[in-house]
């Protein structure tokens, strides 16, 4: 596994846990392989749950521009490839995830979130997703699913950070909690989803959860194929530092 992913199993239940905190949890190709490896594993032992959290203040900043310069074209696809197989897995998961978010969940990191079949925020927790302002479709059937396709389409247009009590209020949120409560919250999780035999909470998501799999790939291949995408990017993220 990753050094950027760690990894607790709690008798059933695992907690993948995103561990650069120094970068505010961003993720790499690197930690969008391990995020994923780690559900494949989860899968493979049997787990009945799992739980999804940031290490530091923040649950994750989105995609990790730290070696921006010396990425081309075609490297940011893959990265965003790798991002979208990592989200694919938790949303396909067999078992119940939870994400536990503080701090800033943007981008990819939002994604994420979204990913998880429920979500327990702390209540000063942020989302934002500035994805489309740079061309690239990433995750918004999953967010349509979570909150509806007229609000999902809103907030990606406008690109305005979403607060807790309003990512509650549209159901990007399933519940505010401080920090210090989330070991009860992830016990209570537990209880509440476990309950029934691993057969039949699989069956239930199967049938609960749409599988767009290959079409949210074909999207997202799309919006990365257009050439100039770092440049898009580069142009972003320098109207975001004026």
């Amino acid at each position: 596994m990753s050094e950027s992913v760690s990894v607790e199993i709690r008798e059933f239940v695992t907690v993948i846990s995103l561990n650069r905190p120094d970068k505010a949890n961003a993720l790499s190709g690197e930690m969008a392989d391990g995020i994923r490896k780690a559900i494949l594993d989860a899968t493979a032992a049997g787990a009945r749950a799992v739980v999804l959290r940031g290490e530091g203040r923040h649950f994750c900043a989105g995609f990790d521009f730290g070696d921006f310069d010396s990425l081309s074209d075609g490297d940011l696809a893959l990265r965003f490839l790798q991002v979208e197989e990592m989200l694919q897995a938790v949303f396909h998961a067999p078992m119940p995830v939870l994400a536990l978010v503080q701090g800033r969940a943007v981008g990819a990191g939002s994604d994420l979130a979204a990913a998880a079949m429920r979500v327990v925020a702390a209540p000063g927790a942020r989302f934002q997703m500035p994805g489309p302002r740079f061309g690239v479709v990433l995750g918004t059937r999953r967010l349509a699913y979570r909150i509806g396709p007229v609000p999902a389409r809103q907030i990606q247009i406008e690109n305005r950070p979403v607060e807790a009590d309003e990512a509650l209020r549209l159901g990007l949120v399933d519940a505010l909690a401080d920090p210090a409560e989330w070991d009860s919250v992830i016990a209570n999780f537990t209880t509440a989803y476990t309950g029934l035999a691993a057969d039949v909470t699989r069956a239930l998501a199967d049938v609960t959860r749409p599988d767009t799999r290959d079409a949210d790939m074909a999207a997202l291949a799309r919006s990365v194929a257009t050439p100039g995408i770092k440049d898009r990017i580069a142009a972003f993220r320098a109207s975001f530092a004026r």
